[in-house]
């Protein structure tokens, strides 16, 4: 009976996981544009409120918005005239006594992490951690800047080591390049692993082996006869004592 509860949970689990975060994403979606539509009325005459609350009814409209919304602000980010009215805003924001702390922050993070140009969550390597002897996995989220690069001496990079099976919390280190090991299995691989508690380990792929040198070809080797020698012949004795 064990045996088949723990074989339907393992099939069912992933699942109702999938659903859930899939339901998750929508309800945000869905509350975005559900505030959208509260702006709007709290904007427009009464009289335009009856059409505005029927599109609350519409199955995946709000998704269907927040997406088309969301792509046309990329495309709007990505040209000359929209890089130069963010701008503006940023300044604006930064103005701001308590905004600008709020905004500051959360837009140095996200575009370290979600910057194409960035080099956060680039590369998962080993490290020692917490103490020595113990190795743990963390991703290189840049090196020291600053008075910290000032005040260390040689190469030191900038990692972080998540917690399992929540990796949205974790430690920030800055050691020494030569005390990490880089490894070749990707971020999104990295990062089962550890949700997983070690589980779900990656494959290792084939230019991860070792390399292992040819083995040299082994001389051959005489093999001594046991058969007895034969006396020589009468011809050579006689040679021999002359």
């Amino acid at each position: 009976m064990k045996k088949y509860l723990l074989a339907g949970l393992l099939v069912w689990l992933p699942m109702a996981v999938t659903v859930w975060v899939l339901h998750a994403v929508l309800g945000l979606m869905d509350g975005v544009f559900g505030w959208i539509l509260s702006t709007t009325q709290a904007v427009l005459p009464t009289g335009l409120h009856g059409p505005i609350e029927t599109l609350r009814d519409i199955p995946f409209l709000g998704l269907f918005v927040v997406v088309v919304l969301l792509l046309l602000t990329g495309v709007f980010a990505t040209n000359f005239a929209g890089q130069w009215a963010l701008r503006q805003g940023s300044r604006v924001l930064h103005r701001i006594p308590i905004v600008k702390s709020i905004y500051s922050s959360v837009k140095q993070v996200s575009d370290t992490l979600f910057s194409s140009n960035g080099n956060a969550f680039r590369e998962a390597v080993l490290v020692q951690y917490p103490r020595a002897g113990a190795w743990t996995i963390a991703f290189i989220t840049g090196r020291p800047g600053g008075e910290v690069a000032a005040r260390l001496s040689g190469e030191h990079v900038s990692l972080y080591v998540p917690t399992t099976p929540n990796p949205t919390s974790g430690f920030f280190l800055m050691v020494p390049r030569s005390e990490v090991i880089a490894l070749r299995m990707s971020v999104d691989e990295a990062l089962k692993y550890i949700i997983s508690m070690g589980v779900v380990a990656p494959p290792l792929s084939a230019s991860a082996l070792p390399v292992v040198p040819p083995v040299p070809p082994v001389p051959p080797v005489a093999v001594l006869s046991s058969t007895p020698a034969e006396p020589p012949a009468p011809e050579v004795e006689r040679n021999l004592a002359g």
